[in-house]
């Protein structure tokens, strides 16, 4: 008999309703748009508006809408990329530094579809235009900022063994020379040196030691060199990975290429040097005595005289400020920096935590320096871009400002909070201190943009070619089938449409090999459907009733389909973990197509024939 069960019709009719609905979405194409954001100290809300507005009017665009996001954001929807392009140089020279403009892509999914969770699926670097980035770690920089850090613990070490010295200074050759006061033991050093730094065999530095009279000399192994040159590539990767994360860029690519290069593909954004901001802007706080009051720090500045121990620096309110030239704790000794509220003023902090060794020197420092004031200066690097005779030049510029010089009211160590930040900025901190440090600093080798056209062209292409394979397999199973090619057309439908329903949900990536892999799904659930009809014809020439030669044809070809399609999905999860980049999007798209294709072929296409042929009482023969 062939018979179908009512509860598999009801499931199949909602993946249907399902798919049909979580596919609807990529009908919406996304609004080219031009994203406006105050930084610090410029006037936001409705005179920002205003100021974008007049922006609009001077460059003789009529924008879709103009819509505020929270403050200090302003976004524009446009028509075409052209406007957002021209509009992105009109508001540029017309706000000038003291706002961010950047390039956007905004959906236009109705707001209904996106309360219930559906949302496009996400278009790779190839599809959706996009940045492609090539960036240079600098190795020797990594190697030289572990060198001072190793000097700089040499001092404390020194100091805490009440061992005098002259100096301890940092050779190109990776070697450390410390110079002790005459008389000094130079054996005494290295012993209470090796002692606080380890042994290799402990995982301390590989130093070799020589001693001559009282000259110390600590050269760092080749072995050691060239881990710190391989791990500051690997911590950079770790860092960048994070900070992309937070741009909130769909499925970007970040990959080691050689020994000291990485590739970073930002699919959807257009704005290189917005990007090359937010990549590389660093921020980070450093801790220092106050050394005069307001009335030193004022004549300082006026006779342009600072005392030998301290730095000049500006208070958030213009004021001058002398601070100590000694840092009593850097950046690399700041663990994490959490924002919150602070409950007595309403505004925002930060939970400040310190490693080991920071936290200690705090403790010291605050035990003999209650009632003095302590500095807490901002320091923001940012990667600036600029035109020099018609060629790009890359730079950076350091940004520093003392956003706290509060009085030391008791004793803490490694965990305390600050003000002085705003919101954004406390945000930022936390932000680029959880991601961590770069280990070493990074220029960008080369860096493409592909614009949204030629991704639009791969589209086409690809949709194209993904449309005149199902056309194809749909004339030749017309003509070489009948009523059972037809069967197998709309269950080939029905697997398309699930495939898209899936990777919109998951929010899965489709690329240009994407493409290639969603085109071999429909190959495959061809062969599925060819082996279930070629199965049924074998039956009917053995002399099976219609009915009968339908359900035999279905029960025995299942076990082969299962067979063959596990392989194809092992051959696709093993691409998906070993394959990068292009490797990834195809394996995607074929592993989603073979779990969807096994449903279709089996089931869904059993139900249609059922459906068709089930219900007739004398059926002495088939369409196929």
């Amino acid at each position: 008999m062939l018979e179908f069960p009512r509860w598999k019709y009801a499931v199949i009719v909602l993946v249907l309703l399902a798919s049909t609905f979580y596919s609807l979405p990529n009908l919406y194409p996304k609004d080219p748009s031009v994203q406006v954001t105050a930084n610090r100290g410029a006037a936001t809300g409705v005179v920002l508006r205003q100021k974008v507005e007049a922006g609009l009017a001077d460059a003789g665009l009529k924008p879709k809408s103009v819509e505020m996001d929270g403050d200090d954001t302003v976004m524009v929807r446009l028509a075409s990329p052209d406007q957002q392009t021209q509009l992105q140089d009109a508001l540029r020279d017309t706000l000038g530094q003291d706002y961010s403009v950047a390039l956007n892509l905004l959906p236009t999914v109705p707001k209904w579809l996106d309360a219930l969770g559906a949302n496009p699926m996400s278009l790779g670097l190839d599809l959706q235009g996009g940045i492609h980035f090539l960036m240079q770690v600098d190795q020797q920089a990594a190697v030289q900022k572990r060198m001072d850090a190793y000097a700089e613990n040499m001092r404390s070490l020194l100091r805490d063994a009440r061992i005098q010295y002259r100096s301890v200074d940092v050779r190109p050759d990776h070697s450390v020379i410390v110079t002790l006061q005459a008389g000094g033991n130079a054996d005494a050093a290295r012993a209470a040196l090796v002692k606080g730094l380890g042994s290799p065999a402990a995982g301390g530095p590989g130093f070799t030691w020589a001693a001559q009279g009282a000259t110390l000399t600590a050269r760092l192994s080749e072995a050691d060199i060239n881990k710190i040159a391989v791990d500051a590539v690997d911590q950079n990767r770790t860092v960048i990975a994070e900070r992309i994360n937070a741009l909130g860029v769909a499925e970007p690519v970040l990959q080691r290429q050689g020994a000291d290069r990485l590739v970073i593909q930002l699919p959807g954004l257009q704005d290189t040097a917005e990007a090359k901001r937010q990549i590389g802007a660093t921020a980070t706080l450093e801790f220092r005595a106050v050394t005069g009051d307001e009335a030193t720090a004022a004549a300082a500045e006026a006779s342009g005289q600072v005392p030998p121990d301290s730095r000049l620096y500006k208070q958030q309110s213009g004021a001058p400020i002398l601070l100590s030239k000694r840092v009593l704790v850097s950046g690399d000794q700041l663990l994490s920096a959490v924002p919150g509220v602070d409950q007595q003023s309403g505004s925002p902090d930060v939970s400040i935590t310190l490693n080991a060794a920071g936290g200690k020197r705090m403790l010291d420092h605050t035990m003999e320096n209650v009632g003095k004031r302590l500095g807490i200066v901002y320091i923001e690097r940012i990667p600036t871009v600029s035109m020099v005779d018609g060629k790009e030049v890359q730079g950076s510029r350091i940004e520093e400002r003392v956003i706290s010089a509060s009085t030391i009211q008791g004793v803490f160590g490694n965990q305390f909070h600050t003000t002085g930040l705003s919101q954004d900025e406390a945000q930022s901190l936390a932000r680029q201190l959880k991601s961590g440090a770069l280990a070493a600093p990074m220029f960008f080798a080369d860096q493409r943009t592909i614009g949204p056209s030629l991704g639009k062209e791969n589209v086409e292409r690809g949709t194209q070619a993904v449309a005149f394979a199902f056309l194809f397999t749909l004339a030749f199973f017309m003509v070489y089938y009948r009523m059972f090619g037809l069967v197998t057309c709309a269950a080939l439908l029905m697997n398309l449409l699930m495939v898209v329903a899936v990777l919109s949900l998951f929010g899965a990536t489709m690329t240009l090999p994407g493409f290639a892999g969603l085109a071999l799904s429909v190959g495959m659930s061809v062969d599925a459907n060819v082996l279930i009809n070629e199965r049924i014809r074998e039956e009917l020439r053995a002399g099976m009733p219609a009915k009968a030669a339908i359900a035999t044809g279905y029960d025995k070809a299942s076990g082969t389909i299962f067979d063959s399609n596990m392989t194809a999905l092992l051959a696709g999860v093993a691409l998906y973990a070993f394959g990068t980049g292009p490797l990834k999007g195809f394996a995607v798209t074929m592993v989603i197509g073979i779990l969807t294709s096994v449903f279709t072929a089996v089931t869904v296409s059993r139900a249609l024939a059922t459906l068709i042929y089930g219900g007739r009482k004398k059926l002495k023969s088939i369409a196929i």
